[in-house]
């Protein structure tokens, strides 16, 4: 496969197969480390996804094909015997004819160059597939990858809503010992705090999981990290949603259906010219037997009305070749529809992080900390306490939330434009 079109792609990711180029896959498992980046993530994706892998072997089966293509019609050595093992004077050899001829076929109407034309837009294609096919894939490697970060987020959550569980448990304790605080209140934190242990434990599991996911991606069954790395919550700037229409609409997804129409355009020529007779001729020399004498012999065949025969091959790739336009221009809707509920989707989280970081979350923090002095002096009750945790921790959540909703978004935009926001 001609890689020059591979690397035409501006995309972040796409610039890492040139590391991978440099790089033998048994490098890439030595120098795993605890702590696992995306573009080490990337990198190792790109070398080692079976997947991808699949395209190398698909680009030197058609580069074969195109190769039987290209052949002329071959030569055939014929040798005929007539007029022996009879009767009467064709009795034994003496009356034998003996020829020795060579025939073939003269291809008409350009059918040769149709197949190779035919075979380097299958080719073309192969290439803008293995770059879909490479967006796509590591597109959803970053898409785990920020689950992964979304997960070690909550996770830090979780400690916290732990410890604040263990404080609160200590000191409706305290109280109940006291006599402030009925024995119910403190069952209540009891469980409240069995309830954020087994958050804590699902959420570990969780992790673990998508570190499979992860290591899946480059052909490995068990994680080399520990943890993964990046900050949920660098966003990037903003860019307008017309000029990243404009990159979708050079994108590999489109390109495959542009380089479908130039096989369509091609099995039409192909079938055209399959129209036209081919001329198959025979030349060779006949020896008599009976005489000794020898005498040239040659021939000419040309099939009768073959054009009629594949009219119906003609029409029907040209409607084949029609259907592509139709599929490109829905193609281009469906794209359109993605990218913009991406970048919108993208561009709402992102002001309602920005509002829940800077407004909400400093807010609920003063006020489970005025809350908690009042449990304690007894101005405010057990729920009152818990209500303003629970609304803190949400809150949080919901930030984290936001930052991953943006983040994946951010993943689908560069995947669909081939390009990164954030470089």
């Amino acid at each position: 496969m001609r890689n020059s079109l591979f690397f035409r792609c501006k995309c972040t990711w796409l610039w890492l197969a040139l590391l991978v180029c440099s790089t033998t896959p048994s490098a890439f498992a030595e120098n795993v480390e605890s702590t696992l980046t995306l573009k080490k993530a990337l990198a190792s994706t790109l070398a080692q996804n079976p997947q991808l892998y699949q395209y190398r072997l698909t680009a030197e089966a058609l580069s074969a094909q195109r190769q039987t293509s290209a052949l002329r019609p071959a030569l055939a050595l014929e040798l005929e015997m007539e007029n022996f093992a009879g009767s009467g004077a064709n009795e034994g050899f003496d009356a034998a004819e003996t020829t020795l001829a060579l025939s073939s076929v003269i291809e008409l109407g350009g059918k040769r160059q149709a197949r190779m034309r035919y075979a380097d837009a299958r080719l073309n294609q192969a290439e803008w597939e293995q770059q879909a096919a490479t967006l796509d894939t590591l597109g959803k490697v970053t898409e785990v990858y920020i689950e992964g970060l979304a997960t070690q987020a909550n996770l830090r959550l979780a400690e916290e809503s732990l410890a604040l569980s263990q404080s609160i448990l200590k000191t409706v304790k305290a109280r109940s010992a006291r006599g402030a605080t009925a024995e119910a209140e403190v069952m209540r934190a009891q469980a409240a705090l069995v309830r954020a242990e087994i958050r804590l434990a699902a959420l570990q599991e969780q992790l673990e999981r998508q570190k499979v996911l992860l290591a899946r991606f480059w052909g490995e069954t068990t994680p080399g990290f520990q943890s993964i790395t990046g900050n949920l919550f660098d966003f990037g700037p903003t860019q307008n949603f017309d000029q990243l229409y404009t990159r979708v609409q050079s994108s590999p997804a489109l390109q495959v259906l542009a380089s479908e129409a130039r096989i369509r355009d091609a099995e039409v020529t192909l079938a055209r010219a399959s129209g036209r007779s081919d001329l198959s001729w025979r030349a060779g020399i006949k020896r008599f037997e009976e005489t000794g004498d020898s005498a040239f012999t040659a021939g000419i065949s040309i099939p009768l009305f073959s054009g009629k025969r594949r009219s119906g091959d003609v029409k029907a790739a040209l409607a084949n070749r029609n259907a592509v336009d139709y599929a490109q221009q829905d193609l281009l809707l469906v794209l359109h529809a993605r990218l913009f509920e991406a970048w919108s989707l993208r561009k709402q989280s992102i002001a309602a992080a920005n509002l829940t970081q800077n407004v909400a979350i400093p807010a609920l923090e003063k006020a489970l900390k005025l809350t908690n002095d009042g449990f304690d002096n007894g101005r405010y009750r057990y729920l009152d306490l818990i209500a303003a945790q629970e609304e803190l921790l949400a809150s949080k959540q919901a930030l984290i939330d936001a930052a991953t909703t943006a983040l994946i978004s951010q993943a689908l935009i560069e995947q669909l434009t081939g390009e990164a926001l954030n470089p």
